[in-house]
């Protein structure tokens, strides 16, 4: 991990939006305070810790107190139309590491990633090859640092290798220290203007009913605020796939509860995950499930049944997702590399869909 605490004097950074390490406890009037203890004037000078990642305003640090969301992302600080980008896998490490993660394909995409310029970026897992090892998120921090440059908001979700490598709570620590603003927190949700509300589970964590973390999206669910027309529900592991390794028990316990709790929501339920590295799309019970693993892993070749709406030939699927919320409508597109192309890295849309807002 890198530990070197940098100052940097920008130019008014975008409408409501502030490096990752504030809390909205820490901000008295009129000044903003870093957790590590250095004092910036507010809008003019930048604080960061160069391995943290993400940017927020100090209302989307703590959520506002009107929601019962972990973050809060105003209207006013979105586009009229927000974008927003969903991918996992990348498994960042050495560059030397050229089978369980291939740098190209990864480094193409974070470059791709960040010249779109979303409203936000989420990944779904598998950030690190190893979370034991402290030079992976190094690797993260290096090879996304033009994700600072363009000040992009950034939302993790813990994948299984977060685990690898290391005792769970040495792992989560690091895990925290990359991404502070999540700190304490293994699952939390955004209220991402007034009309979505993403949901980050846990799947390394119980997900049954029962559980700490299946009686809390209990109450995210009970407690939607009134305008909010679409739920995207991002986790690593799938609820629904043809990978070979199927479906856990966990997960198909998610997939229940949701099933069970859509017809009586007045939002569109979307389920994003990963692990698998490559690209599903379902459509169940009225609920569209999404696998989307191609941010760099190793790539993984699946068997794709006739309920797989996705049924190209492709292979390897390096994608990401490009989201955008436009007048009570939900777009989604697969944004598909070839890496192979003759003349360098080429990309192309190679699926796409949308979900309408329920009637009133």
């Amino acid at each position: 991990m890198i530990n070197a605490l940098k100052l940097y004097t920008e130019p008014r950074p975008r409408a409501g939006v502030l490096l990752l390490g504030y809390r909205e406890a820490d901000v008295p009037p009129g000044r903003f305070r870093v957790k590590c203890g250095f004092t910036c004037a507010p809008l003019v000078a930048i604080c960061m810790i160069s391995c943290s990642m993400g940017i927020r305003s100090a209302s989307e640090v703590a959520g506002h107190p009107s929601s019962p969301s972990s973050f809060t992302v105003m209207d006013r600080d979105l586009e009229p139309s927000p974008r927003f980008i969903v991918y996992g896998d990348m498994r960042f490490t050495d560059l030397g590491e050229t089978k369980a993660s291939l740098p190209g394909p990864r480094r193409s995409l974070v470059a791709r990633i960040g010249h779109e310029r979303p409203d936000a970026v989420f990944l779904t897992g598998d950030v690190p090859w190893h979370g034991g090892n402290r030079a992976d998120y190094e690797v993260f921090a290096q090879e996304t640092a033009p994700w600072r440059s363009e000040q992009l908001r950034v939302y993790p979700v813990l994948g299984n290798h977060e685990f690898k490598g290391c005792m769970e709570a040495d792992c989560l620590a690091r895990w925290w220290q990359a991404f502070p603003q999540e700190s304490g927190r293994r699952w939390y949700s955004v209220a991402f203007g007034g009309q979505l509300q993403i949901i980050a589970l846990d799947s390394d964590s119980s997900l049954r009913p029962g559980g700490e973390q299946g009686r809390w999206l209990k109450g995210q669910l009970d407690d939607l605020p009134a305008g909010v027309r679409f739920v995207l529900f991002l986790l690593h592991h799938p609820p629904v796939t043809d990978a070979a390794e199927g479906v856990r028990s966990n997960e198909a316990a998610l997939a229940q509860q949701l099933v069970a709790a859509a017809p009586g929501s007045r939002a569109r339920f979307i389920v994003c995950a990963a692990h698998v590295h490559n690209y599903e799309r379902f459509q169940r019970d009225n609920i569209l499930f999404l696998v989307s693993g191609g941010g760099g892993g190793k790539p993984e070749a699946v068997k794709r049944s006739a309920a797989d709406l996705y049924q190209s030939d492709d292979f390897p699927n390096f994608h990401y997702l490009r989201f955008q919320l436009i007048a009570g409508q939900l777009r989604g597109e697969m944004v598909r590399l070839d890496a192979n192309a003759a003349a360098g890295p080429s990309w192309s849309v190679r699926d796409h869909f949308a979900l309408d807002a329920k009637m009133p």
